[in-house]
């Protein structure tokens, strides 16, 4: 079975007349033009999440909801859109929590996204995404199909405070290994760098070195976290509880701030691009970008052919 996946047995469904986001340029967040999201809340418990922000209005956001229909709502969207491009989920709820084990709803996303002939950008922290390879292959026959993995941290010990209920960091590196084996163009979300927590160069450099030997493209940063509403509140809650007297220095350093940087940025990104540039690994969203474009419709032999 997939790393820390459990089967669940029961989820609640909420009414949705629209799953997928009107169109945009892709000139932005990774190439995508649609936005897909069929979960709504998130129980990785990650404690720096900003989709806990009041600005979000997910109520009870640590319980898992799914879109009812969500298959029939995507399928005449899907066929409905006047422009082909890369839909993205991930964003607010990752879609391979705990629940997909079961409903499999982003699976029957992924087949319709493969029928239509759209392309396909995942964000997640779950190496479940492996068990849908056969369809990110089919997609990837005509269209873009991008893989993202947040990865923080590369200490497993750490990923279990910061991100609880997660496929852990060592394993969430195997899955990309598996993916670009494969033939998918797969890259890591590293952010957010926790000031004083994740914030040191060995973290860093250990990532983008493990991201070479996976045959990741991209790596793309951010050394900081953003704080706002509620969400600070609960990443105060987790301060205390795990890393005591670290929330002082977050109050007195940051104050309210929304972006808080680590004090170590300037010395993190000289480090991190060095890394990147010996590495061949690309880490310019712009550059991202152009390189998923190339791959679009690239036939690679694979285990499923």
């Amino acid at each position: 079975m997939f790393a820390t996946m459990k089967m669940v047995s029961k989820m609640k469904f909420i009414n949705a007349k629209q799953i997928l986001s009107s169109y945009s340029d892709g000139t932005q967040w990774f190439g995508c033009n649609y936005n897909m999201n069929i979960y709504k809340g998130c129980c990785h418990g990650c404690i720096y999440c900003d989709s806990r922000s009041e600005c979000y209005q997910v109520d009870n956001f640590d319980e898992v909801r799914a879109k009812a229909n969500s298959s029939i709502i995507i399928e005449n969207e899907l066929r409905s859109k006047r422009q082909k491009g890369i839909v993205g989920t991930g964003a607010m709820s990752d879609p391979y929590n705990p629940m997909e084990v079961k409903y499999k709803l982003t699976r029957e996303a992924l087949e319709l996204i493969n029928k239509y002939h759209y392309g396909i950008g995942i964000l997640t922290k779950s190496d479940l995404v492996l068990r849908d390879l056969d369809v990110l292959l089919k997609i990837k026959s005509h269209s873009e199909a991008m893989v993202n993995f947040t990865i923080t941290t590369d200490d497993d010990n750490l990923c279990k405070i910061i991100e609880p209920n997660v496929t852990g960091s060592s394993d969430r590196f195997k899955a990309l290994k598996t993916l670009s084996d494969a033939g998918i163009f797969c890259g890591i979300l590293l952010m957010p760098i926790l000031p004083f927590i994740n914030d040191n160069i060995e973290n860093i450099i250990n990532i983008v070195k493990k991201a070479k030997e996976c045959g990741v493209k991209f790596v793309h940063p951010c050394f900081g976290v953003t704080l706002r509403q509620n969400q600070r509140d609960y990443f105060f809650e987790q301060l205390d509880k795990h890393f005591v007297g670290l929330k002082d220095k977050y109050i007195h350093i940051y104050g309210n701030q929304y972006r808080c940087f680590s004090p170590k940025n300037d010395e993190l990104w000289k480090v991190f691009k060095d890394e990147c540039i010996k590495l061949g690994i690309i880490y310019n969203m712009n550059e991202i970008i152009s390189e998923l474009k190339k791959t679009k419709g690239m036939k690679q032999l694979s285990l499923f052919d």
